[in-house]
């Protein structure tokens, strides 16, 4: 946020005009011009980007002045993070309590426990939509990106005295799944660490 504001600063001291626009959505949505994104900019300078955005959107908001963006980002991959931890535990739970992964996907995709995580990016193969659980966890977002998002989201909530208790237990869950080789595997592949099916590389 922070960067961002003194890289706009500094281009517009030079006569350019500057957005921070961070997207959400991942590699399908990106490849189907399906992007979400954030952008923190003055309103004209936001009008003038949105018709470069919009070809690669499905939506494009203007979340508040320079820095707003990157805000918004770390701020919403904190909430994905959180989710999908939880979602995984949830499977392997269910799993263990005797419930076929598919049959609790209906039930909880269709109740209270719905989210993107479930719905859309099921961690389990064969569940769901297709998913880089069905390749492995390979492809996707990396989960050493996801812990990247959030230490930044962790940081940002120590700059403003904000209490993010989920946020620094997923920053803990993900640092160990990277540290034990996931890093570049899917983040949801957090679930082979969670149900202890997960060794380190040289351990295989």
């Amino acid at each position: 946020m922070t960067s961002a504001r003194e890289v706009g600063e500094a281009l517009r001291r030079r006569g350019f005009t500057f957005v921070d626009a961070p997207v959400s959505g991942g590699i399908a949505a990106a490849a189907g011009g399906a992007l979400t994104f954030m952008v923190g900019g003055s309103g004209v300078d936001f009008e003038r980007a949105r018709e470069f955005l919009e070809p690669m959107a499905k939506a494009v908001i203007h979340a508040g002045e320079l820095g707003a963006g990157q805000a918004a980002k770390i701020c919403n991959n904190m909430i994905l993070g959180a989710t999908m931890v939880a979602t995984c535990e949830a499977f392997v739970l269910a799993q263990k309590l005797g419930l076929d992964p598919q049959v609790f996907f209906d039930i909880s995709s269709k109740a209270s426990g719905q989210s993107w995580s479930m719905t859309s990016y099921a961690p389990v193969p064969g569940v769901g939509p297709d998913t880089p659980a069905d390749h492995d966890y390979d492809g996707g977002f990396a989960a050493a990106l996801m812990l990247k998002d959030l230490k930044l989201a962790a940081d940002a909530a120590k700059s403003v005295g904000a209490y993010t208790p989920m946020g620094g237990e997923a920053e803990e869950l993900y640092q160990r799944f990277v540290d034990r080789g996931g890093g570049n595997k899917d983040f949801s592949g957090i679930i082979k660490m969670i149900d202890d099916s997960w060794k380190v590389p040289d351990q295989q």
